[in-house]
């Protein structure tokens, strides 16, 4: 754990998502993606919407999901990642999320698409899940695992549901270290603590959350490089708006965790500068 940052509850990362609702819809998803999570820039993709979906389709791939398979998205917030799955994979998705908003928004999403029978959601944590063991053949948690206060409670559980040879792909922030230099450490701190989440484990870290839960395999890949427009960008929007952000904070327009959620922002592009953290891509296997 790193001393700086808080401990916040489920209560905590639910009030986070409801009150951020605004800047996320106003500000960074659309209609077609839906993504509450960063986008890949490469040769498939040259614009924020298409690196969103982009995302998708690289951690698709990298997962091998094919039509037919079972996938649990871990974290699903809007959907827009399961909806994705099942519309050009023709997957199966369950999407998981405790934010109870989310789930309303989910399944009205998935009415607009006609993909009620491919696409169906649950309020649920991803450590304590209401499914049988061996319901699965992929578990997906896009930049959601970062809320779990011990990680090693979701390899657990994402092992207990996956069946044999069944596939783990996950996007996460990872530190490059643990312990970290003090500013480094302070200035991750900054950025969490203002995004609802406790801390980062360090890439050592993750596969011994693998290795304990029983998967036969762990492959972490760095994607920072792919992601770098991205993070920038949002960067750039906060740093432009910061002065007008703390204004309305003030005078009470934008409540603390509105506030918290811009400035840690910022805070996040400059921890990845100071080599704090990279954005990585993990694959395992049951």
């Amino acid at each position: 754990m790193n001393k700086y940052t808080k401990n916040p509850s489920i209560k905590d990362v639910v009030q986070y998502y409801d009150e951020t609702r605004f800047d996320y819809d106003k500000v960074w998803l659309n209609k077609d993606n839906l993504a509450v999570h960063f986008g890949f820039y490469d040769e498939n993709a040259h614009n924020h919407s298409d690196a969103l979906l982009n995302t998708n389709r690289v951690m698709a791939d990298l997962a091998d999901i094919k039509p037919g398979d079972r996938v649990m998205d871990a974290g699903c917030g809007k959907g827009g990642s399961s909806l994705w799955m099942a519309a050009t994979r023709g997957a199966i998705v369950t999407g998981i999320t405790p934010v109870a908003t989310q789930i309303v928004d989910c399944e009205q999403f998935a009415k607009e698409r006609n993909l009620e029978d491919k696409a169906n959601f649950v309020k649920a944590s991803y450590t304590d899940t209401p499914f049988e063991d061996n319901t699965f053949d992929v578990v997906w948690a896009c930049e959601s695992v970062c809320h779990a206060p011990r990680k090693e409670e979701f390899y657990m559980e994402a092992y207990r549901v996956l069946k044999p040879g069944g596939r783990l792909i996950m996007a996460e922030y990872i530190r490059c270290d643990r312990p970290l230099p003090v500013e480094q450490d302070k200035k991750i701190a900054d950025w969490l603590n203002r995004w609802a989440i406790a801390d980062i484990d360090t890439a050592l870290e993750h596969r011994s959350h693998s290795n304990k839960a029983g998967f036969s395999s762990f492959l972490m890949r760095d994607y920072t490089k792919y992601a770098r427009v991205s993070l920038r960008n949002l960067h750039q929007q906060s740093v432009r708006y910061r002065t007008l952000g703390n204004v309305l904070n003030f005078i009470g327009v934008r409540s603390k965790t509105q506030h918290g959620n811009h400035i840690g922002s910022i805070y996040q592009w400059e921890a990845l500068e100071m080599g704090a953290w990279f954005y990585g891509v993990v694959s395992c296997v049951k």
